[in-house]
């Protein structure tokens, strides 16, 4: 058995873990990686990447198949044709492309990289098991960062035709039917990129709205867009489980039903994967299912560390980053301390979402009286040019003193808004700075700045 030893042992290569490690690297701290699987974690091999690249696909061709849109711009053309199999191997070509990216950025920060499982013996080794043998591994610093894992129900166990997020993703056909039991963000976004392809998609949600994360200024012009696409949305119903082609349902007022389908995505959530390495061995507090940490991600024990989703929500690939990056500064001798106040959260329905900080109703109950300044993009003439003038963007701020507490927004490529959203709060800006901002013109960042203007109840083109 071969004997290592190390500053920073890091277990788990996702986005908190191979980030951990670039920086602990530059750093000049030795630093070793163990993964498992691919380098990259959930998020670029089977979460966010490829979903966003079969997002992408399926926005192609449901630009093509609804022509209305087109020939409004005087465009005319055939009906196409789709090969779902190029479209998985371009989807994979993309991941290929940045695990391997991760890999050079490990070697270049002279960081040790292991393909293999670690079990955990200590707070200070583990015990990795790979292809080319065992290899024990001693360190200062343990870095546990071993992501999450999709959960199933009872009544509908993974395999066969239910599948997890991964798997549908892993999918070589596109399917004809699919139930999705869930309406949070995985099962919207996955099940309305489906229902573009051509498959005929239905939700099925416990709770009474879709999305329940996000309040219903938001969502209702996602909902109306399931609509669009011919997606059946039952809210309050439970499935009960799937046999001979048939989902099983218990409908809002308990009556029992069945939705045909050929496949089924359960997307009920995710759990924190804390078992399997060994980590009862260490006996650290935890918080529910999560480990516990402090401002710092220190856990129970010290020098033993824990980022991203094992430690708890929001389970986001950029929160396990920021947290990487900033242990790593910590053991290398750094003050730091993690703010948890602007992590943007985005749903990569049609239209998208985000949400940064406060929604209103949190904002009022946190600070009392409040000022909201709400810009509809039917107003913007970029969002016009682009035939994408649903939804609008949000501020809400305190109304004594002006401060932003929560800034969202509903809309086509929102998304691409959420950094300068982001940066409002963590800098703390008024409601003077947004509004004496200059934002280009035309663009859809207009509209953040028009809604800073409406709050102000100084409005310009509203």
């Amino acid at each position: 058995m071969t004997e290592l030893r190390c500053k920073v042992l890091i277990v788990g290569g996702g986005p908190g873990g191979y980030v951990a490690a670039i920086r602990a690297g530059e750093l000049g701290l030795d630093t070793i990686l163990v993964e498992a699987d691919r380098l990259g974690g959930t998020c670029l091999n089977v979460g966010c990447i490829p979903s966003k690249a079969l997002i992408h696909a399926a926005d192609a061709v449901h630009a093509l198949t609804e022509p209305h849109a087109l020939n409004a711009l005087g465009v005319s053309i055939a009906p196409p044709a789709l090969d779902y199999a190029r479209t998985i191997a371009w989807k994979d070509a993309i991941v290929t492309r940045l695990t391997t990216g991760v890999g050079a950025l490990l070697k270049k920060a002279h960081v040790r990289s292991l393909r293999g499982r670690a079990t955990l013996l200590d707070g200070k080794s583990a015990l990795v098991h790979a292809d080319t043998g065992e290899q024990r591994i001693h360190c200062e610093h343990l870095v546990i960062a071993t992501g999450s894992e999709p959960m199933e129900l009872a009544a509908l166990p993974f395999g066969g035709d239910i599948l997890s997020s991964t798997h549908a993703l892993a999918l070589t056909d596109v399917p004809r039917s699919l139930a999705v039991v869930g309406a949070g963000y995985i099962g919207m976004e996955l099940g309305m990129a489906f229902a573009k392809l051509g498959t005929k998609v239905t939700i099925v949600e416990a709770l009474p709205k879709i999305l329940p994360l996000y309040d219903d200024e938001l969502t209702q012009p996602v909902a109306r867009s399931l609509a669009d696409l011919g997606v059946e949305t039952m809210l309050g119903a439970r499935a009960l489980g799937f046999a001979d082609g048939a989902l099983k349902v218990a409908n809002a007022e308990g009556a029992g039903t069945t939705v045909a389908a050929d496949k089924v995505l359960v997307a009920v959530g995710r759990r924190p994967r804390t078992s399997g390495f060994g980590l009862e061995t260490l006996d650290l507090a935890m918080a529910g299912p999560f480990l516990r940490i402090d401002e710092r991600c220190a856990t129970s024990m010290r020098n033993v560390w824990a980022i991203g989703d094992v430690t708890g929500e929001p389970m986001l690939a950029h929160r396990a980053m920021a947290q990487g990056e900033m242990v790593a500064e910590i053991i290398a001798g750094e003050r730091r301390a993690f703010d948890h106040l602007a992590i943007p959260a985005i749903c990569f329905t049609d239209p998208e979402i985000v949400a940064v900080g406060l929604s209103p109703d949190a904002a009022k109950a946190a600070h009392g009286e409040i000022l909201i300044g709400l810009f509809p993009f039917r107003a913007n003439g970029r969002a016009m040019t682009k035939q994408a003038d649903e939804g609008f963007v949000r501020v809400v701020a305190r109304a004594d003193n002006h401060v932003v507490l929560g800034i969202h927004a509903v809309g086509a490529g929102v998304s691409e808004l959420s950094a300068a959203f982001s940066l409002a709060l963590e800098m703390g800006a008024r409601l003077e700075d947004i509004a004496g901002t200059i934002h280009a013109h035309p663009t859809e960042s207009e509209a953040f700045h028009e809604a800073a203007l409406k709050a102000l109840g100084k409005p310009l083109h509203i």
